[in-house]
């Protein structure tokens, strides 16, 4: 009991007790939400959102006493469990009421689960490890080395658009330039990069693009109304909750229009609408104080990563959840079109909410290990944590 009590101290003063804190701030805040706003509905969003967490915590302290850089040699073996989720969708995927695409899977017992969301924690070691590899072999910065990491970003990507699912794939494509920029790509291949999409918007509007894709970007720039009562009637609805709430809130449960479910998929993608109704202004600042925090907190942690691999990990992470974030929050307000993407930590959604916590794990393994034996050298680096005698675990 003694030894027990003793590796739990270890553990705790090691780890990153304000990355913690302000995970678990986000995750209570989205239950109290989400216990507001299911009043008016049947399905229990609750219980389900509250096991995914619970679930989501265990992977991540499990991946924080895992040093990254064994969980990153496993690469190959994540390439093929993403591949083969993937490809599963096609062949066993259905369409959840609210979506308009077929990327879910149904388990036993009747829970569903979207592969793609697990691949974004995938993709990020995995690009990662894959970007370490030519960083060392000094090929990062040649075509052939930039040309590998678009065909590994390219494989996931057209997999997940021939679900229907573009939101994520643009997410992928976000996740893909942040690491590259900051991994060290040299600038012009941005710029090349730059010149192909500029080349490829037209194109996709006018062969890849359905109707109704078309039709959710032209509601963003509708002023004359009419998109209000067609693709521009969930925005819409959603800004007025957010001016009903003015800046206090109606007050949690008290919200007329979060009762009355007016605005679609609010426990879901529009979960800040309830904020903004039942919180007000108020709320809706100190759910993004809470994220911009957590962002900056593993950004932060990327910096001080010990090595290469550390960083990218920690920049993947920073970039899942920022990128969603601006992504979210902009279709809630008007100012993007509506692509289905989950506010990271708060929206209902088992899945998003584990892969988001697998995700923060990978930043705290990051952190836990910054100072432990080197895997391949075999001696210990900038070991700020002597006076816990840790070098006794390593020998």
């Amino acid at each position: 009991m003694q030894a027990l009590l003793k590796n739990l101290k270890k553990v705790f003063i090691k780890t990153d007790k304000i990355l913690w804190l302000l995970t678990i701030a986000a995750t209570v805040y989205s239950v109290i939400l989400i216990q507001s706003m299911q009043r008016g509905y049947r399905y229990n969003y609750l219980t389900s959102q509250v096991l995914a967490i619970v679930i989501g915590y265990i992977l991540a302290i499990v991946m924080m006493l895992i040093d990254y850089q064994r969980i990153a040699d496993l690469w190959i073996i994540f390439i093929i469990i993403s591949l083969g989720l993937l490809v599963l969708v096609f062949f066993i995927g259905i369409n959840v009421t609210g979506t308009d695409d077929t990327a879910w899977i149904v388990l036993p017992g009747g829970l569903s689960f979207q592969p793609s969301e697990f691949v974004k924690v995938f993709y990020i070691i995995t690009l990662s490890k894959h970007m370490q590899l030519l960083q060392e072999n000094d090929r990062l910065h040649s075509l052939f080395g930039v040309l590998s990491l678009l065909i590994h970003t390219a494989v996931p990507v057209v997999l997940i658009h021939a679900q229907g699912d573009d939101g994520t794939v643009l997410v992928f494509l976000f996740m893909f330039l942040i690491m590259a920029f900051i991994g060290g790509i040299q600038l012009r291949y941005f710029l090349i990069m730059l010149l192909l999409v500029a080349t490829a918007i037209p194109i996709a509007w006018n062969y890849v693009l359905n109707e109704e894709q078309k039709n959710r970007f032209t509601a963003v720039f509708d002023l004359d109304g009419n998109a209000m009562t067609n693709y521009g009637w969930q925005q819409y609805q959603g800004k007025v909750s957010i001016a009903s709430g003015g800046m206090n809130g109606t007050g949690l449960g008290n919200g007329a229009r979060v009762s009355s479910g007016i605005v679609p998929e609010q426990e879901n993608d529009f979960i800040f609408t309830v904020a903004g109704e039942e919180l007000g202004f108020i709320g809706c600042l100190l759910l993004l104080a809470i994220i911009l925090m957590i962002t900056v907190k593993i950004l932060a942690e990327a910096f001080s990563a010990r090595d290469y691999l550390g960083k990218m990990l920690c920049v993947g992470v920073f970039a899942m959840i920022s990128v969603q974030t601006i992504i979210n929050i902009g279709m809630v307000l008007g100012l993007l079109p509506v692509i289905g993407i989950t506010l990271p930590l708060f929206s209902s959604g088992g899945t998003s909410a584990l892969a988001v916590l697998m995700g923060i794990g990978l930043v705290h393994s990051v952190h836990y290990h910054k100072d432990t034996v080197d895997m391949h050298n075999g001696y210990l680096k900038n070991n700020r944590y002597k006076y816990l005698n840790t070098s006794s675990y390593y020998k």
